[in-house]
């Protein structure tokens, strides 16, 4: 039977070709046509050797760059000709010869992969050969051909004078190079870099090989393979030969960059025999460019293990229909490439997570299955204090690389970009804090406690990272503590030193207890809601802040253009026993009232009425159309910041132009809206920031004394709502630490749930002792401070997108930040140019893009969304679309219902309600199947164990 695939009637490979020709001894008949792991019929081919060590994943193989040269038949004669060049995706030159194609998925007719099988069983094999220069290796291999296909003497002699020709290189230009040309040559045909036909191979590189800026793209360290294919008269049978050097050398002039090359495969052959050629090289290249091959053809010790790599490269291919798909259509490269790890998997797949990306099971950590959490950092000791101590020595050794890993110039804009959200979350917050507390706590306090705390959690935290803020629960709490305290006729900061001590007992007990570890109880659903609901608080309070801006600032809708002549404005001082000195507004008119002639000069606002002057006139009441400018720097800044981070994804400008606008994006945007505001020169409102250091209320002290202002049981009945605070700092904190502490991130220096919430218990006491406000993990801004510290690779194949590499884990940029908003309270003079409306643009494209990072959004646009419509989404593969739908509402009923109540006269009981997700999340487990909820949020530990007992025990039976 002949398959049909897309291209295979274009090469002309018959499979009766691949399968009439004789086999070796010992061989599979049937492996081209069956999977190597998974066929219904037995195989009698052993698997590779690479194949069934077990530690192959922790030996690295350097990148090839393979480079594809066919013999063409010209004018001049027989020459070597690049056609196609490979890194990990296929380029191929396009007619005309002048440009390369664009990366793409390398698209093989299956008939090739047959033939190339029939090449490597019947060919010259040879494996670790030691030579040093490309005319060596062509004479070894001429010499070397099997017992009973030798070449005669004079079929030797002329292969290797054609095999020793110069290939023709296509060599990329710098653009710049290219512009050069043109100018200098406009009427000319392109000056062609090739050596001219018939010349020998140069043992030495050629200039065009140096100058060839494709070399940047390749990684340091990589290494050549080249293929040689093509039609010959004199030769009656194909000849065929596989490569291996035993230490990769330098070939001269044979690669289009000059690199130490490990493989060569030669394919040469009459032209009625074979048409496919060119094919047959391509499959090469392809099996090459695979890790999984590419680790055998390194290991492998006999001709077999060859066969065997190149099945298990089948085992994983895939045939579209030639109905179906157009042959001539490339692929674009992904996204993602899979994992390698998921065709070397031991388990079945079901054996492995499928919740936030993790691998149960499959991964080195002592987790439990199917729960992202569970790792070391949360197991029990069973000492009081033991699980702090296992924070500090897992983070002692790594302390001074928290500073050296910070020189970076990446961290410099983070410091700039997470200062600014840190100023205006302090300014924010804290005018806030002193409409609710009648400036007991105003935005002087909520400066110096943010300054104040971030720096020592910074300092001496296990998760540096993280980023300590007011934050939108916690002024719920300060606002019903003052009520409360004001219709009770206690003193609200006595009243609340009680309180932070006892939360700070409370949570020394939580450290002592290794209470931290029921945050392995806190799944995908918990963490979720809760991150909604403060980026909605973000977005709510930024729109907000903007919306107040029309009461302040009202737009004057009674001004009509044509009755400009009518407006005037002066100063009248006669009141004031002056004579009248009037200040017309800058467009005069005949209608307007005239100055009096003993005015030789005129005042501004500010003068006639610092003298006691009256205004007079229609246009005195005139206000600028400072709403809509403060909307449009708002939006402005926004869209600005958003189009910036995108910007790294563009096809636009080299990647390092691109990498360093992404990095500063957020500070471009904001200079660039600062220099439109004060270009207009409109009175916009600015930062403001205190320039002494005077609390905001000069009926209090800096001192908090315990006793005195309130009755004595006060220190015990405090212990009540203290409580709650206890629960929703241990709630704020540890969902915000899992958040920023999960697998996908790539952290290498570990977490510290436990020292984390000894840092903030700790503080307690001192910013209760001094009046200043609480603070806890910011989700929102330490979202921001992660995603602005990430590592990509510097270097990429064309095609290939850059690869995440983790965080840049640090203290410094944390350190500095809070420094900075320490210092802001004497960089009044400089601050004060900044307008509001920038940083709340700011404010909307952090809680913009927190949203957009968790999965509830995706599920939120799926309600929106038919069913044609909807992404090919994993966990819509294996979960019903109407069990999703019911998740997502769920999830939304959820966060309604906590907005509800943070916002309403219930708030007293929303840290309870926080806690409340976690057993909502447990009933959850009567209303969705496990299968479900392990695709749609994560298991908990006693269900993911016992759902992995279980198929462990399935799986003995089995196999009994």
């Amino acid at each position: 039977m002949r398959a049909h695939v897309p291209g295979a009637d274009s090469v002309g490979l018959q499979a009766a070709d691949a399968s009439s020709q004789p086999r070796p001894e010992g061989s599979n008949h049937e492996a081209p046509y069956q999977a190597f792991g998974c066929s219904i019929f037995p195989s009698s081919t052993a698997p590779a050797a690479a194949l069934q060590q077990e530690d192959w994943r922790d030996t690295a193989c350097p990148l090839l760059f393979i480079q594809l040269n066919q013999l063409l038949s010209t004018p001049a004669g027989l020459e070597w000709r690049e056609m196609a060049r490979w890194i990990k995706f296929e380029e191929k030159v396009e007619d005309g010869g002048e440009r390369w194609s664009a990366p793409h998925v390398p698209a093989l007719p299956l008939h090739s992969l047959f033939q190339l099988r029939t090449c490597l069983q019947k060919g010259t094999l040879l494996l670790d050969l030691n030579a040093l220069s490309f005319k060596e290796i062509i004479d070894k291999a001429l010499s070397g051909q099997p017992e009973g296909v030798e070449l005669q003497p004079e079929l030797r002699e002329r292969l290797a004078a054609l095999l020793l020709l110069q290939p023709q290189h296509q060599h990329t230009q710098s653009p710049l190079r290219l512009l050069a040309q043109l100018g200098l040559a406009p009427c000319r045909e392109k000056a062609k870099s090739w050596a001219e036909p018939g010349a020998q191979l140069s043992e030495t590189p050629l200039k065009e090989q140096l100058r060839n800026q494709f070399k940047k793209k390749v990684p340091l360290g990589s290494e050549a393979a080249h293929i040689a294919v093509g039609e010959v008269e004199f030769l009656e049978k194909p000849f065929a030969a596989f490569i291996r050097l035993r230490r990769a050398v330098a070939l001269g002039s044979l690669a289009e960059v000059s690199l130490p090359s490990r493989f060569l495969f030669i394919l040469l052959g009459p032209q009625a025999k074979v048409k496919g050629y060119r094919e047959v090289g391509r499959a090469m290249a392809t099996l090459l460019t695979d890790e999984l091959f590419q680790r055998v053809a390194r290991q492998a010790e006999h001709r077999e293990d060859l066969i065997a790599g190149m099945e298990a490269f089948m085992d994983d291919l895939t045939v579209p229909p030639p109905g179906k798909w157009d042959p001539n259509a490339r692929i674009p490269p992904p996204s993602c490439l899979p994992s390698l790890h998921r065709r070397t998997a031991l388990h079945p797949p079901d054996w492995q997570s499928h919740s936030n990306g993790d691998m149960a099971g499959a991964g080195g950590d002592k987790a439990s299955p199917g729960h992202p959490h569970a790792g070391e950092e949360l197991e029990r000791t069973g000492r009081l204090f033991g699980g702090l101590l296992r924070d500090i020595r897992r983070k002692a050794p790594w302390y001074s690389s928290d500073f050296s890993d910070a020189l970076h110039p990446q961290c410099l804009s983070a410091v700039l970009y997470i200062y600014l959200a840190t100023v205006t979350n302090a300014i924010t917050f804290g005018g806030m804090l002193g409409d609710a507390t009648a400036n007991m706590q105003g935005v002087l306090e909520s400066f110096l406690g943010t300054a104040f705390a971030g720096f020592i959690f910074c300092l001496f935290s296990g998760q540096p990272l993280t980023i300590l803020s007011s934050t939108g629960p916690m002024l719920v709490f300060e606002r019903l503590l003052f009520s409360f305290s004001q219709d009770h006729s206690l003193d609200y900061l006595e009243f609340r030193l009680w309180i932070g001590l006892w939360v700070a007992f409370f949570g020394m007990v939580l450290v002592a207890t290794e209470a931290s570890h029921l945050v392995r109880y806190f799944t995908r659903f918990t963490e979720e809601g809760f991150c909604a609901l403060i980026s909605l608080i973000f977005i709510y309070d930024s729109l907000k802040k903007m919306l107040s801006l029309a009461d302040t600032f009202p737009i004057n809708w009674q001004y009509r253009l044509d009755n400009v002549t009518s407006y005037s404005c002066v100063c009248n001082l006669s009141s004031a026993g002056h004579s009248s000195v009037g200040n017309s507004t800058p467009l005069p008119s005949a209608l307007a009232p005239q100055q009096p002639p003993a005015a030789p000069v005129g005042l501004s606002r500010s003068q006639c009425l610092g003298r006691g002057g009256q205004l007079l006139g229609t246009s005195c009441p005139y206000v600028p159309d400072v709403t809509l400018i403060s909307f449009l720097l708002f939006g402005g800044t926004f869209l600005s910041c958003s189009a910036l981070k995108r910007f790294r994804s563009s096809r636009y400008f080299p990647a390092g132009v691109r990498k360093l606008v992404s990095d500063f994006a957020i500070i471009l945007a904001i200079l660039a809206f600062c220099a439109v505001d004060a270009t207009l020169g409109l009175e916009t409102p600015k930062l403001l920031v205190p320039s002494e250091l005077k609390p905001t209320n000069p009926e209090r002290g800096w001192i908090i004394s315990p006793f005195g202002a309130n009755p004595w049981w006060v220190c015990l009945v405090s212990a009540v709502p203290a409580v709650l605070v206890t629960i929703l700092i241990f709630m704020d904190q540890q969902i915000t630490a899992v958040i920023l502490n999960r697998r996908e991130y790539k952290l290498q220096k570990g977490a510290g749930f436990h020292l984390d919430l000894l840092c903030v218990s700790l503080l307690m006491v001192v910013t209760s002792a001094t009046g200043l406000p609480w603070y806890v993990s910011a989700t929102v801004i330490s979202l921001a401070h992660m995603e602005s510290l990430r590592k990509e690779s510097a270097t990429s194949a064309p095609g290939e997108h850059p690869e995440f590499l983790g965080i840049r884990e640090q203290r410094l940029t944390g350190i500095a930040v809070f420094i900075l908003t320490g210092l802001s309270v004497f960089m009044a003079p400089v601050l004060k140019h900044i307008p509001m409306p920038v940083l709340y643009g700011v404010f909307l494209h952090m809680g913009v893009a927190a949203l957009n990072s968790i999965q509830l959004t995706d599920r939120v646009r799926l309600l929106l969304m038919p069913a044609k419509h909807q992404p090919d989404l994993a966990y819509l593969r294996h979960v019903p679309l109407r069990r999703v739908h019911l998740f997502t509402i769920i999830q939304l009923l959820c966060l309604a219902l906590l907005w509800v109540v943070k916002s309403t006269v219930a708030a007293i009981i929303f840290p309870v309600m926080l806690l409340a997700l976690v057993g909502i999340r447990k009933a959850l487990e009567r209303v969705f199947s496990l299968h479900d909820l392990s695709w749609l949020d994560s298991l908990l530990p006693e269900t993911a164990r016992r759902e992995a007992d279980g198929k462990q025990a399935g799986r003995q039976k089995e196999d009994e």
